[in-house]
């Protein structure tokens, strides 16, 4: 409906960096053999693992995420013509404390309105927004709030969303 307004969203991938987050096999392309499964060493520090196993390099996502996450939340806020003064909130992917906290401070957000939820389930790769906002802002969505969500990994691909949640409920978390 009209109360909701519109939605703003910006996609962005860049498949030149896919090996900095990777499972090499398991899936549609190289699917699971017996040989995907065998473990091996794959590094000087003796680390085993399979084919199927997924793998990071972790300085670069840091670089990366400092570095592009940023600039993405301000050209999607710029797009959809809100200043970070009307959020009431922004949602990161839950990476890891200090990048959020990065984020937060790099774009001038206060703590308050970046919500996160890595103290009670740590990362959680792709459900850790809507984890997030189930577990942290499930009361504080009532009347009007405009919303930011900004995500990003394996591809390498990032995509940030500013939505107007309405009066929103909620299911309570469920956790097995």
């Amino acid at each position: 409906g009209e109360q909701y307004g519109k939605s703003y969203f910006t996609l962005q991938s860049d498949g030149s960096r896919e090996s900095l987050i990777k499972i090499d096999a398991g899936g549609y392309r190289n699917p699971s053999t017996p040989e995907t499964l065998k473990e091996k060493v794959v590094d000087e520090h003796g680390n085993i693992r399979t084919d199927e196993h997924g793998y990071m390099k972790g300085a670069d996502v840091f670089n990366f995420v400092l570095r592009e996450i940023p600039k993405n939340v301000k050209s999607t806020l710029k797009l959809a013509g809100v200043e970070k003064e009307e959020l009431g909130y922004a949602v990161f992917h839950q990476a890891n404390q200090y990048m959020n906290a990065y984020l937060g401070k790099k774009l001038k957000l206060p703590p308050e309105k970046t919500p996160t939820s890595l103290h009670r389930f740590g990362n959680t790769s792709s459900v850790s927004i809507p984890i997030t906002i189930v577990s942290e802002l499930k009361d504080k969505l009532q009347g009007k709030n405009k919303t930011l969500l900004s995500g990003f990994g394996v591809g390498l691909s990032w995509a940030s969303a500013v939505l107007n949640l309405v009066d929103c409920s909620l299911s309570e978390l469920i956790e097995i």
